[in-house]
């Protein structure tokens, strides 16, 4: 048993070490049952209870949440649609955002691979101050994807996240046109919705928005 002060004890009997806390105006809390014999401490629980629940809440203010998000374009994708879904990819990379950029082909758009890889390398360099590319363009079936992470000078806050809705309006609406939702996967969340993704994957497998 260990006082409240964090001294050992020693072995003592429960209904002793039961006593014992009793006359302190005290709690017996059993802070190791797996040892052998188990641990117990001489404690306020109340104030115990407190400072665990304090020591959680300040963990989770210092992780770092990961959210991936997604973004399907066309081979042949218009100039105008374009620009709308490079302001989302950029709001995303503002906000510390990863995003998962995919290109899907139909039909014989397959064949031309060059027209998606064209259009990610586009991407990446018009976004560069914002992002980095994590992963490359990879061909997978009839979709080809690149991930995208948010720059170092992003993530230590040197660039303005506030420009992320303006960049929206200039290039159209910040919510999403309707081939966006269309395209999108339908286990993905919706466009703008925050989903935490517990660990880094460069695959991106945890959350997605369309």
């Amino acid at each position: 048993m260990i006082d409240e002060d964090g001294q050992q004890v020693g072995v003592m009997k429960t209904p002793d070490a039961l006593t014992l806390a009793q006359e302190k105006d005290l709690d017996l809390v059993e802070v190791a049952p797996e040892a052998r014999p188990p641990v117990t401490r001489i404690l306020d629980y109340s104030k115990y209870k407190y400072e665990q629940a304090q020591k959680v809440k300040q963990a989770r203010k210092h992780q770092q949440q990961i959210t991936v998000r997604e973004i399907k374009f066309r081979p042949k994708i218009a100039e105008h649609d374009y620009d709308t879904k490079k302001h989302h990819v950029e709001r995303f990379l503002r906000h510390k955002d990863k995003v998962k950029i995919t290109i899907m082909f139909r039909g014989r758009e397959v064949t031309h691979p060059e027209r998606g890889t064209a259009i990610l390398d586009r991407l990446a360099e018009e976004l560069q101050e914002l992002g980095v590319v994590e992963q490359r363009p990879m061909q997978e079936g009839r979709n080809m994807t690149m991930m995208m992470a948010p720059s170092k000078a992003v993530l230590a806050g040197r660039v303005d996240t506030d420009g992320a809705e303006g960049a929206a309006d200039e290039g159209g609406s910040p919510t999403p046109p309707p081939e966006v939702a269309d395209e999108a996967n339908p286990e993905a969340a919706e466009l703008g919705q925050s989903v935490p993704q517990a660990a880094e994957s460069p695959s991106g497998e945890a959350a997605s928005a369309a």
